[in-house]
């Protein structure tokens, strides 16, 4: 387990919370002195397991829900669009962060803000294996190179396993941070994050 100096951050392209999140988490660090350290898992798969679901799913909660991250987009300052092809199938892209990440990780960086901007900054579809191909190499990479890498068994195993590692954990959604012990869930508990932080005695 990572020291009380550190954040894991568990994430997944997908949750929209995640992007405002990623868009605050590295400051905070370098504020507070503490490390990053991002940790790929496929919501999908913890909701499967914890038998949660997304609040855009929920009739009466989805407006309200996007509406609230634009404030805090607002509030930090930073750019986020609804993407209109929401949900998407982020198998492919989680399998891409975790694959760089063990294999290649000084592009991890790169690869993490190219799909977050593709997904919550200017959106498009990456439902669509033509645009996700499009999106990498306007990002710099070899689309034919990271897919293989994506569906390497290596890679697959591992994020299966970083996923069912997250629920033991207790992870149920996303974005969660971890402090030590101490599990924030959501975009708007970074304060407690930065507290945690501040006092890892209590972590």
């Amino acid at each position: 387990m990572a020291n009380a100096k550190s954040v894991e951050f568990y994430f997944d392209f997908g949750s929209p919370a995640t992007y405002l999140a990623a868009t605050q988490l590295p400051h905070l660090c370098a504020d507070t002195g503490a490390d990053l350290v991002w940790k790929p898992m496929l919501l999908g798969g913890v909701f499967q397991a914890t038998g949660n679901r997304s609040p855009a799913e929920v009739p009466a909660k989805g407006p309200y829900m996007f509406d609230d991250l634009k404030r805090f987009a607002r509030r930090y300052a930073v750019p986020f669009e609804y993407n209109p092809h929401f949900p998407i199938n982020t198998l492919l892209l989680m399998r891409g962060a975790t694959g760089l990440q063990a294999r290649d990780p000084d592009r991890f960086d790169a690869y993490v803000k190219a799909v977050f901007h593709a997904m919550w900054v200017e959106p498009r579809n990456l439902n669509d294996a033509a645009t996700v191909g499009q999106v990498l190499a306007e990002a710099g990479f070899d689309p034919a190179a990271l897919l293989a890498l994506a569906n390497d068994p290596d890679t697959k195993a591992r994020l299966k396993a970083d996923t069912e590692a997250a629920v033991r954990r207790g992870v149920f959604g996303a974005p969660t941070m971890f402090v030590g012990d101490q599990m924030f869930w959501g975009q708007d508990r970074l304060d407690f994050v930065r507290e945690a932080l501040d006092d890892p005695l209590d972590a």
